[in-house]
């Protein structure tokens, strides 16, 4: 057994498998497992909590890959391998999996999986093969499954000079090929990019494997053409956009079924590219640099780091309900309202959790129970009002084309991960603000709350009261003023994550059927502003042309006229000097 100290992550959709691994490896000296999890969303979860403060801090990955009787979770399973090794990319990977299929095993490996031992290995064995793998080496233990994985090693034969000369002029093209693709890689990978520099570095990216293909074709001999191991290039982006392509002739038929698809691209897929990087973007800072006052900013950056967390693995508990449910597109429009109002009930009462209880004077009061009364006010308040749910819920269940901005973004692309990343950025941001609303309202001013939750500078009553009233006044605003406003010119603010805090980007959305229904005051507001379009370019000519009057008069007549006048007195005063020094030298003379 080696000295050095392991820290593992375990992986695994079994609860009970989970935890006698953990106990059998924890018996071990030198071994820790310092988290498990069980979907691709908690595990990339906590990699990012514990590369936030360590990037050292885990050795080693232990895998799950898949139920071995479907395909859907083995393709899940191939998926977080890629994520990974795309945000992580010196991470190993040990599959200890059930799957035995060789084309699944083989995937695995091109999508950069570093071991692999099927369960039931003895845990000598799989000691082995987690100090191998966790050194930096590869270990596939020898099954029926890696036969055709691992064939024994072929005598290279011996090259002529043309040959030679050839292989070396391929070694050198191909390496500088690959540096120059893992430095447009590396300006991918950067938040926020904006979509043309993405673009333009996406063309890029493809116009270099074009160029890779052709190298491999006219430098290489057949022989070593088929001897050559198939090559996977991760996605350009923490998270994917795509999962790489490959091959028919090295991918049997089992591990094509489940790529099967045209684009290589599923909901599945999408959901994961988007909620990895959603990830990622939570460990940007947190503090709302917008103009509009937020609940949450009450609550310590850890506080709400917590939360967004969590209601991004509600959110994908609840869409892979909807899936099971086979619903279709056009049930999301009626079953929209339950999905958040069920989005929010379960983030409450898993966040503040279900049996916590707080003091108020002599009872005992459950938190969740006091929180949960307020479904329809903030149903009503926050849920009901955020923009664009059923578009991003289409784009993930089941692959549609994003319509905003008045453009048409294609499923699957770069543009429209990007534009759906938004909106999900902005649910994420909004759902946590109404689970933290109804406390406000309900159990503010609670030291245990206070204690648990705030930001340390608003956790004295008039900080907590001015917080609230700020929140007030932005509900006002917000029924009367900057909706009417928002719904006549056709746009929805959406929050989103930026490296410098949470902000806000306008994005453009008809919106003609909410004007129509508009009443009392909000219509007032819309009315005002078309009256002051109307007349604000006539106004503004008027007052141009008596602003050019005044100019004129200013300039031209008084201007004038005080300047004739001083030039005169000047004049005149200077007259005045020159006849005096004449009568002083007359005056000198005559004595």
């Amino acid at each position: 057994m080696s000295d050095r100290h392991f820290k593992i992550i375990l992986v695994d959709p079994d609860p009970i498998f989970r935890l006698g691994l953990r106990v059998a490896l924890e018996a071990m000296p030198n071994i820790e497992v310092v988290s498990e999890a069980a979907t691709d969303t908690a595990v990339l979860q906590t990699l990012a909590e514990l590369a936030q403060q360590d990037p050292n801090q885990v050795n080693l990955v232990i895998l799950e890959l898949g139920d071995n009787r479907s395909t859907g979770s083995q393709q899940q399973g191939l998926q977080l391998i890629q994520q990974l090794k795309a945000l992580y990319p010196t991470l190993p990977i040990l599959l200890f999996s059930s799957v035995q299929t060789p084309g699944i095993i083989m995937a695995a490996k091109a999508f950069g999986a570093d071991g692999y031992c099927p369960k039931g290995t003895p845990i000598a064995e799989l000691m082995t093969a987690m100090i191998e793998v966790a050194n930096g080496n590869s270990y596939w233990l020898e099954t029926r499954a890696n036969t055709e994985l691992n064939p024994p090693p072929q005598t290279p034969p011996r090259r002529l000079p043309l040959a030679k000369w050839r292989y070396n002029l391929h070694s050198s093209g191909i390496g500088y090929i690959d540096a120059t693709l893992k430095e447009i890689t590396a300006q991918l990978q950067i938040p926020g990019l904006p979509i043309l520099d993405r673009a333009i570095l996406a063309g890029q990216r493809r116009e270099i494997l074009a160029a890779r293909w052709l190298v491999n074709q006219l430098l290489l001999a057949p022989q070593e053409k088929q001897q050559q191991q198939p090559e996977v290039i991760h996605s350009v982006q923490p998270p994917l956009s795509v999962l790489p392509s490959v091959s028919s002739n090295i991918v049997p038929s089992d591990i094509q079924q489940i790529f099967s698809t045209p684009s290589l691209l599923s909901p599945r897929s999408l959901q994961s590219t988007l909620f990895a990087s959603c990830i990622n973007k939570l460990q940007f800072s947190l503090n709302n640099v917008s103009n509009t006052p937020l609940e949450i900013d009450i609550f310590r950056e850890d506080r709400k780091r917590e939360l967004l967390y969590l209601i991004l693995q509600k959110l994908s508990e609840q869409l892979d309900d909807l899936r099971e449910a086979q619903i279709t597109v056009n049930q999301l429009i009626e079953l929209q309202p339950i999905i958040l109002k069920d989005l929010w009930q379960a983030t409450v009462t898993e966040f503040f959790g279900k049996f916590s209880l707080i003091k108020l004077g002599n009872r005992n009061i459950e938190i969740v129970n006091v929180l949960l009364q307020n479904s329809v006010v903030v149903q009503t308040a926050i849920l009901n009002k955020i923009p664009l749910v059923r578009e991003l819920l289409s784009y993930l269940l089941f692959q549609t084309d994003l319509q905003i901005d008045n453009t048409s973004y294609p499923a699957g692309t770069s543009e429209a991960n990007f534009q759906a990343e938004i909106m999900l950025e902005n649910l994420l941001i909004q759902v946590a603000n109404a689970v933290v609303q109804p406390l406000l309202n309900s159990l503010a001013d609670v030291e245990q709350i206070k204690k648990d939750f705030y930001d340390r500078k608003l956790i004295s009553t008039r900080e907590i009261e001015r917080f609230r009233n700020d929140l007030s006044w932005k509900y006002r605003l917000n029924n009367y003023v900057k909706e009417a406003q928002a719904i006549f010119e056709s746009r929805y603010e959406l929050f989103l994550f930026a490296p410098r805090g949470i902000a806000t980007i306008s994005v453009y959305a008809p919106r003609n059927k909410e004007l129509a229904q508009l009443g009392g005051i909000p219509l007032l507001v819309t009315l005002t502003l078309e009256f002051r379009d109307a007349i604000a370019p006539r106004l503004q000519s008027v007052l141009s042309f008596l602003g050019s009057g005044i100019v004129f008069v200013l300039t031209q007549i008084i201007g004038r006229g005080l300047g004739l006048i001083g030039r005169g007195v000047i004049q005149g005063i200077g007259s005045v000097s020159f006849s005096e020094k004449n009568f002083k030298r007359n005056n000198e003379k005559s004595k």
